[in-house]
């Protein structure tokens, strides 16, 4: 792994991220590191310094780690991490970080699932990250008109009573089906899109995940880079990216107004960071934090470059003035509409059809069945 987990360096651990009980004996840190940035469709990645990055985020008290099975070679720099802290700092060190991954099945494939495609599916996760049983995984679905998912979530139950899973959770559900599962499956958590550009999670889904004790965990808060000084007072850049991530939030941006509203949007973020001594980013990541329904935040990162900028948002503590300011802007909104991941979900849309469905299929070693794709 190199560098300095195996020199040991950075020991003295900042402990400014706190943590928060998604169950009984289960606890993640109120920031989760994501990892979709690490994968492909993101520009290039140094995978030594990535690696070596992510002890800064633990020693910063960032002892949780998003992935997929569906992010191209996530799980497997999570893993050699995990092997290297373990043999820099021992078991101990090991045992307090969370490793979140997400089973994806290929929308091509939802039909025909079985227990044993799901087992396949969740023992190349265990392969991958050095893990005899995994922390969480969340559930995706891509076609409710397709039969199956409260299924599946039961194969995932059967693999959590056979000790190879630890929680299950989902990702991009809505309410309704997110109720389904509810019933016949213990569902821990929720990974949904939600910032101050996007709340199509609040009301009616936040309540319904709080009645059943679902957890939210907050990703897009910082919009792929977009709520950040970076881009205050820049033109339209339209919608030509290489970075995937950079398209789907461009047409979040869209949705919730267009351009000229998102730089207002920008602009009263910058002048409260500037009351506080801070910049854009943390005041975002502070507004998501403060969301009643919101109780971890995913924040997208190669390296650990930013890391001081995110921890400042648990320094700023913000006033009522402060709220009102950025919601007069976020008053004028006209959306996203609709339920959690509505938009995404339709793949004639603007939003479906920079998805990426069926990634997995090639790869030999899930046997009938393989899972690959980007969900976020």
């Amino acid at each position: 792994m190199g560098g300095d987990l195996e020199n040991g360096a950075g020991r003295g651990r900042v402990t400014g991220v706190p943590g928060v009980a998604v169950r009984p004996g289960y606890s993640v840190s109120r920031i989760i590191k994501g990892g979709w940035q690490l994968s492909g469709d993101h520009g290039a990645v140094n995978a030594d310094q990535a690696i070596s990055d992510m002890v800064r985020f633990v020693d910063a008290g960032v002892t949780a780690f998003d992935c997929a099975d569906i992010y191209s070679g996530v799980e497997e720099k999570i893993g050699r991490f995990r092997a290297g802290l373990a043999r820099a700092r021992g078991q101990d060190a090991l045992d307090r970080i969370k490793v979140h991954t997400k089973y994806v099945p290929d929308r091509d494939s939802l039909a025909r699932l079985t227990l044993r495609d799901v087992e396949a599916g969740i023992d190349r996760s265990l392969m991958r990250l050095g893990m005899d049983r995994l922390d969480l995984v969340q559930f995706h679905w891509w076609d409710y008109a397709v039969p199956g998912h409260v299924d599946v979530a039961g194969h995932l139950g059967t693999l959590r009573d056979k000790g190879k899973i630890d929680q299950i959770g989902v990702t991009n559900f809505d309410a309704e089906h997110l109720a389904e599962l509810c019933d016949t499956t213990d569902v821990a958590s929720a990974q949904v899109q939600h910032s101050l550009l996007d709340r199509r999670a609040s009301g009616d889904f936040a309540a319904l995940a709080r009645g059943r004790g679902v957890s939210l965990f907050a990703y897009g808060v910082l919009a792929g880079g977009f709520l950040t000084d970076v881009w205050l007072g820049r033109p339209d850049p339209g919608f030509d990216f290489e970075n995937r991530s950079l398209v789907k939030y461009r047409l979040i941006i869209e949705e919730f107004g267009g351009w000229a509203l998102f730089q207002d949007l920008l602009g009263a973020l910058h002048v409260v960071a500037d009351r506080h001594g801070c910049d854009i980013s943390a005041i975002a990541l502070r507004a998501t934090l403060d969301s009643p329904e919101v109780v971890a935040t995913i924040v997208g990162a190669r390296y650990a470059d930013r890391l001081p900028q995110t921890l400042r948002a648990f320094e700023v503590e913000l006033t009522d003035g402060d709220r009102r300011e950025i919601e007069t802007v976020r008053g004028r909104s006209t959306g996203p509409q609709g339920p959690v991941y509505g938009l995404e979900r339709d793949v004639a849309g603007r939003h479906g059809r920079i998805m990426k469905y069926n990634l997995n299929k090639g790869d030999d070693r899930l046997g009938s069945v393989t899972l690959q794709g980007e969900v976020a």
